[in-house]
C-alpha cells in the first residue's frame, strides 16, 4: 500500500496539462485516482489487491466494483461494466476510483501529440491507454463511497445533452474523433452516400410505426397523434401490437375498425423485442415509402410533423432523418433539459460523434428500402442506435433541429427508473454495438 499515491482528477474538468503534470510527478509503481469530490473507504487490503490484479494483467489502468452507501444504514452494491473496445463514451463509469500502473502512465505520457483540452483530461488519458495496455476490472467491491448521485436513472442519462453541458461537450467530441482517427475508425467528411431510387412502388408514401406492449394508459393517444397528421400524401399507421394483455389490444381493435388507416398487426411469435416488431412492420406489404417511428407513450408535436420529415427526406434523399423532441411529463409540462435537438450533430462529424454518445434523437425515421437492407438486432433497447450507427457508416442522415415530437416521462415508463444492474446491461451493449460498428469502419476504411 505504501507504493501507492492517491491524487484527484475529476471525470470533467481537468486539463490536458494539468492531468499529465499530475503524472509527471507521479514516482511510484502505482497511482490512485480519485475521479469524484466524495471521499472513498477502502477494504481491507483493497489498493493491494487491486495492485496485484494489474499487475497479473500487465493492464495500463485496473478498476473495480464498489459500495454505495447513501446514509449510514444503508449499502447499496455498486458493480461496474467491463470495458470493451467500443467503450468510447466520456461518461464510462469506471467508479469514482482507478488505478494507473507505470506502464499505463508512461504509455500517457509518451503521446506527447495529443491536442491540448481544458475540461477533458482524464478522458483523453484513458483513450490513450485504451489504445495501447488493457484496462481491467476487478469485479470485487473493494471499497465504498456516498451517494454519488441519487437522481433516477431516466434523468441522468440526458446529462450528455443539456445544453449547459455544450462546451465541454465539444472538448469531449474533439477527443473522441482524435482516438477514432488514431485506431483507423473515423470516417471522413462526405463519405455517406445518397439513396439509390430503385422504382420500388409503395401502397402509401409514409408510414408511422408504433411498437406497443402493454401500455393502455397511452395507446390511444399515441395512435390519434399519427392519424392525425395532415400531409397532403396518403400514409398510415402501423401498429405492432406485442401480445398486449392489459386491454391495449382491444383499444387498437375498435380503432383499427373506425379507420382503415390503422395497421393492426399481432405477431405469430412470441419472443419479439422492439426491433422484432419493426423488423415486422418495415417488411409489411402495406409500409410506406418512408417508415416514421412513434412510441407508444410519445405523441408528435404537431399535425405537420409527418409532411416535415418526408419533405427533409425529398430534399437530401436521406437514408435516416432525425428529428427534436421535448421532454415532458404525462400533462405535457415540459421536463428539463428541454428540448433536446442534439445540435452537437454536423454533417461532416456527425458520424463520428455517433460513437461517443448515447443516443441519436427522436424521431427517427427511415427510407424502407434502406432500412429492409440493414434490419433491426431483436431487442427492447438500443435497437434504434444499432440502425442509426450502421446507416451513418454508409448512408447520409438528415437532422431537423425543431421540434417534432413529445417525449413523455412518467412511472410506467419502461426506463424511468432502472436498477444499477438493468442500467449497466443496457451500456454493455450499446459498448457492444460501437464495438462491433468501430471494426465494421475499420474494415470500411481499408477497403476505400
Amino acid at each position: 500500500m505504501n507504493q501507492i499515491q492517491t491524487v484527484q482528477i475529476p471525470l470533467y474538468g481537468s486539463s490536458t496539462d494539468t492531468v499529465r503534470n499530475v503524472l509527471k510527478s507521479c514516482r511510484s509503481p502505482f497511482l490512485a485516482v480519485c475521479t469524484g469530490q466524495i471521499p472513498v473507504q477502502y477494504s481491507p487490503d483493497a489498493l493491494e489487491r487491486i495492485e496485484r490484479f494489474a499487475t497479473d494483467n500487465d493492464a495500463g489502468m485496473a478498476y473495480s466494483d464498489y459500495l454505495s452507501m447513501p446514509t449510514q444504514d444503508s449499502i447499496i452494491p455498486a458493480p461496474v461494466c467491463d470495458i470493451q473496445a467500443g467503450s468510447v463514451r466520456d461518461d464510462f463509469d469506471f467508479g469514482p476510483l482507478v488505478l494507473l500502473t507505470r506502464a499505463g502512465i508512461d504509455c500517457y505520457l509518451a503521446q506527447e501529440s495529443l491536442e491540448p483540452t481544458e475540461n477533458g483530461g482524464f478522458y483523453q488519458m484513458r483513450l490513450a491507454i485504451q489504445r495501447n495496455l488493457p484496462i481491467v476490472c476487478l469485479h470485487e467491491p473493494l471499497y465504498s463511497v456516498g451517494e454519488t448521485d441519487g437522481r433516477a436513472s431516466g434523468v441522468r442519462q440526458f446529462d450528455y445533452v443539456n445544453p449547459r453541458n455544450r462546451s465541454v461537450q465539444v472538448e469531449m467530441e474533439k477527443i473522441c474523433t482524435e482516438h477514432l482517427k488514431l485506431i483507423g475508425a473515423w470516417l471522413k467528411p462526405g463519405h455517406g452516400k445518397a439513396t439509390e431510387d430503385t422504382g420500388q412502388l409503395f401502397p402509401v408514401t409514409a408510414s408511422v410505426v408504433i411498437p406497443v406492449r402493454n401500455r393502455v394508459r397511452t395507446i390511444k393517444d399515441a395512435v390519434m397523434s399519427a392519424l392525425s397528421q395532415e400531409c397532403g400524401f396518403a400514409f398510415n399507421v402501423i401498429v405492432v401490437d406485442n401480445h398486449s394483455t392489459d386491454g391495449t389490444t382491444e383499444i387498437l381493435e375498435k380503432l383499427a375498425a373506425e379507420n382503415s388507416s390503422l395497421v393492426h398487426i399481432i405477431p405469430e411469435r412470441t419472443d419479439l423485442g422492439i426491433g422484432g416488431c419493426w423488423n415486422l412492420a418495415i417488411n409489411d406489404s402495406r409500409a410506406g415509402e418512408y417508415v416514421v417511428q412513434l412510441d407508444s407513450d410519445d405523441l408528435y408535436s404537431s399535425p405537420a410533423t409527418l409532411k416535415t420529415i418526408v419533405g427533409k427526406f425529398r430534399q437530401g434523399r436521406y437514408a435516416m432523418v432525425i428529428g427534436s423532441y421535448r421532454m415532458c411529463n404525462f400533462q405535457l409540462e415540459t421536463l428539463p433539459p428541454g428540448i433536446i435537438d442534439h445540435k452537437e450533430w454536423t454533417d461532416g462529424n456527425g458520424p463520428n460523434n455517433a460513437l461517443r454518445i448515447n443516443g441519436l434523437g427522436a424521431p427517427r425515421a427511415f427510407h424502407t428500402q434502406t432500412i429492409r437492407s440493414i434490419g433491426f438486432p431483436n431487442v427492447s433497447y438500443g435497437e434504434d442506435y444499432a440502425v442509426g450507427l450502421a446507416i451513418s457508416r454508409q448512408w447520409t442522415i438528415g437532422r431537423i433541429f425543431d421540434e417534432l415530437y413529445l417525449c413523455r416521462r412518467w412511472e410506467g415508463n419502461s426506463d424511468a427508473a432502472l436498477s444499477p444492474e438493468r442500467v449497466n446491461a443496457n451500456n454493455t451493449y450499446k459498448d457492444s454495438l460501437r464495438t462491433e460498428e468501430i471494426l465494421s469502419r475499420i474494415e470500411y476504411n481499408k477497403s476505400i
